[in-house]
């Protein structure tokens, strides 16, 4: 984690790897949908969350002129007496179809790695890099993903490199969770499928806290949700003037993640922070490296070559410094950024199963679908 400072300025009802990651990948999920051509299924498509949190139709039945509110109600009668947990399956089975719909998947070079399938990881200059690689998904992180991207830190733990570096391939740093992760709702429930997510989510922000050499984050555009978070965890934040940094957890009814509670406010002063997680900012690169979650933003056009170049650099430092010197940087942190990722994800957990997360979320694709 960089150094924290204060500030003197004044002043996800499912989810399996952290509906954290809900609110990210909602985020993401909204950029594309407008590009779905199903009028007809857009206008009944929120019928199963009515029946859901409202139970069978029992409003009286509109006007043959009304299109619209005709065609909502003759969905909505259709569902009969299907129970509020069918109904919620059934609209986490449309959302997966509209996806399935959009086509497409990542474009993957060939990794220097070939045993992970969503990730790139190279080895060169004493630098372990390892990139989001799924860039037709805007690197949204799937929960093969989040599992790849432990291994892979564990990995470059014990490797010879002096630093590692994360990425995203193509235009986004990464949009946040997968969609995919939360159309289907196991046979025991949402609340066991809450608990495991709570478990990945307290396991991948772990590798974070516990790794032990230089990690160094090379921003290359937007980041949304998980993304920013963890990045109070990262050593250097390193930002094309491109890139922004959204999370946007309070309108989807979920709470911080990331241990983002705790090194946020440190990070960048209680009141800012709150702008973030309390408020759902979305900051520029400029803004975000005022406030300190960035180290420095580099111009696009030459963003890539500058930051590699230092980043070469760091390479050639002597490794076993590199190592003793973060460990006393981070030694008084650590049990603390531990505890703070357990209260987040057991208060997550909650959130998750809630009625006011699952409405949150109806409500934001409701919103989406008029557009």
């Amino acid at each position: 984690m960089r150094s924290l400072r204060f500030s003197s300025a004044p002043c996800l009802t499912f989810h399996t790897t952290a509906s954290s990651m809900m609110g990210e990948f909602v985020c993401s999920f909204a950029l594309s949908f407008a590009s779905f051509d199903a009028h007809n299924r857009r206008l009944t498509s929120f019928v199963p969350h009515l029946q859901a949190t409202q139970g069978p139709c029992d409003t009286p039945k509109p006007s043959m002129l009304d299109f619209v509110n005709k065609a909502k109600w003759d969905s909505w009668k259709s569902l009969g007496s299907t129970t509020p947990e069918e109904a919620r399956q059934q609209y986490c089975d449309l959302i997966g179809s509209l996806l399935a719909a959009e086509g497409g998947d990542s474009t993957p070079a060939s990794p220097a790695d070939s045993s992970y399938e969503t990730l790139l990881v190279s080895r060169e200059d004493k630098v372990t890099t390892i990139t989001l690689n799924r860039p037709l998904k805007k690197n949204a992180i799937t929960n093969q993903m989040y599992n790849e991207i432990i291994a892979a830190l564990e990995e470059a733990a014990k490797d010879e490199s002096a630093i590692t570096v994360f990425t995203g391939a193509g235009d986004f740093y990464c949009s946040g969770n997968d969609l995919t992760n939360f159309t289907k709702i196991p046979e025991d429930g949402i609340q066991e499928m809450a608990k495991r997510g709570g478990e990945l989510l307290r396991k991948y922000v772990k590798a974070y806290i516990d790794f032990p050499k230089p990690l160094v984050a090379v921003v290359n555009g937007p980041a949304v949700g998980i993304s920013v978070t963890v990045l109070g965890l990262f050593d250097l934040v390193y930002a094309t003037d491109r890139a922004t940094f959204h999370t946007p957890f309070s309108q989807l009814g979920q709470t911080a993640e990331g241990c983002s509670s705790y090194t946020f406010p440190k990070i960048m002063g209680p009141a800012k922070a709150n702008e973030m997680l309390l408020f759902n900012k979305k900051l520029t690169a400029a803004q975000a490296c005022d406030l300190g979650l960035v180290t420095e933003v580099f111009p696009d056009s030459s963003f890539q070559a500058e930051v590699w170049s230092r980043l070469k650099g760091y390479g050639k430092l002597p490794p076993n410094c590199l190592l003793f010197s973060k460990r006393l940087i981070r030694s008084t942190e650590t049990e603390r950024l531990h505890a703070v990722n357990d209260a987040e994800v057991e208060r997550l957990v909650e959130r998750w199963t809630s009625d006011e997360c699952f409405n949150a979320i109806m409500s934001f694709f409701q919103n989406k679908s008029k557009l």
